[in-house]
């Protein structure tokens, strides 16, 4: 898999950028203004979203850097797992499943005899 780039001019031509109105207090100013920023990552899907500074210049910031680490948590390689230890390999010439015959054994009268 091709690692996804990180650095902001390749960030910049993947992204579709869309700003709206912030929900939550702050007054008139929230009210009025675009704040709030969501980023969506064409190649890969994904969605961040920044809403909790007063500029959006402040949110695309903090949005880019959130999709930066995302980013960065993909193009991590995937460690190889080993195979483990087979069912069949512990346990050759029986199926899963299937249990062991449980030979009948005499059991012993209670110590003591009869009638106590």
């Amino acid at each position: 898999m091709k690692p996804y780039p990180t650095n902001w001019n390749a960030l910049r031509r993947d992204v579709s950028i869309k700003t709206s109105r912030s929900p939550g207090p702050g007054g008139q100013r929230r009210d009025k203004k675009e704040t709030a920023v969501r980023l969506v990552h064409r190649p890969t899907g994904i969605t961040v979203v920044a809403s909790e500074r007063r500029s959006q210049a402040a949110n695309m910031q903090v949005a880019f850097q959130r999709l930066r680490a995302k980013l960065a948590e993909l193009n991590k390689p995937t460690k190889l797992r080993l195979r483990t230890k087979t069912y069949r390999s512990l346990h050759p010439g029986k199926a899963r499943g299937e249990e062991e015959a449980i030979g009948e054994e005499e059991v012993p009268p209670p110590a003591g005899g009869p009638g106590r």
